[in-house]
C-alpha cells in the first residue's frame, strides 16, 4: 500500500512536517517493503492554492492514505474526493508514523469544520443571533442526521516529543523567513 507522509527532509528518519500544503517533502512509502520516494513540495512557496496543488501532487502519486500534522479544508476536499484517507495529528519521524499506521494507532481525520472542537474558545460572546441556521448543514429542513461519535483524540506528545515538534516548526519558520527575504531582495533588484 502506498502512503504519503509529510516531512521536513527526504528520509524515513526525517521529522514529520506538521503542515500538509506547505510541507518541505512528501515521502511516498510502500508500507509492505518500506521502500520510499521523496518528492519536494514545489507548491510550498505558492502565494495561494498551495494546499490544492499539494493535494493534487499526492493524488497523482496514487497514494491510499496521507499522514500529516494538519490538513486544510481545500486539501481535505481534493484528497477525500480522490478516495485518499487522511490521518492528522502525527508527530515523530516518518518511519514511526508508518509503524503507527500499520499498527492501527492512527485515527482518520474528520472533514475540517465537522470534527470535535479543540480550539481555545477565545470569542467574546457578542454574536447577535441573526444567523439563518445554514451552517454545516444543520439548518431547518436540511435532513439532519446525528453525527457519528468523535474518535478518541491522539495521545498528547510527551515533553521531549513536544520540544522536538516545536524545534522543527522553528526551523521551518526560519527557512520560510529566509525564502521571503531572498524573494524580496530578488524583487527589489538587490
Amino acid at each position: 500500500m502506498k502512503v504519503c507522509v509529510t516531512a521536513v527532509a527526504p528520509s524515513l528518519d526525517a521529522q514529520i512536517d506538521p503542515r500538509f500544503g506547505r510541507c518541505a517533502y512528501f515521502i511516498i512509502v510502500d508500507t509492505d517493503t518500506m521502500s520510499f520516494k521523496a518528492i519536494p513540495n514545489t507548491s510550498a512557496s505558492a502565494l495561494s492554492g498551495a494546499g490544492i496543488q499539494a493535494a493534487q501532487t499526492v493524488v497523482n502519486e496514487g497514494v491510499e492514505a496521507v499522514i500529516t500534522g494538519n490538513v486544510g479544508p481545500n486539501s481535505y476536499q481534493v484528497l477525500a474526493s480522490a478516495g485518499v484517507k487522511i490521518f492528522t495529528g502525527a508527530f515523530g519521524t516518518v518511519r514511526e508514523a508508518i509503524e503507527a499506521y500499520k499498527a492501527g494507532r492512527l485515527r482518520e481525520a474528520f472533514a475540517p469544520g465537522f470534527g470535535p472542537g479543540f480550539g481555545m474558545g477565545r470569542g467574546m460572546g457578542r454574536g447577535m443571533g441573526m444567523g439563518m441556521g445554514r451552517g454545516m448543514g444543520f439548518g431547518r429542513g436540511m435532513g439532519w442526521t446525528p453525527p457519528s461519535p468523535p474518535p478518541t483524540p491522539p495521545p498528547s506528545p510527551n515533553k521531549e516529543q513536544e520540544i522536538m515538534m516545536l524545534e522543527n516548526q522553528m526551523r521551518i519558520l526560519q527557512q520560510q523567513l529566509e525564502e521571503i527575504k531572498r524573494r524580496l531582495k530578488e524583487l527589489r533588484g538587490e
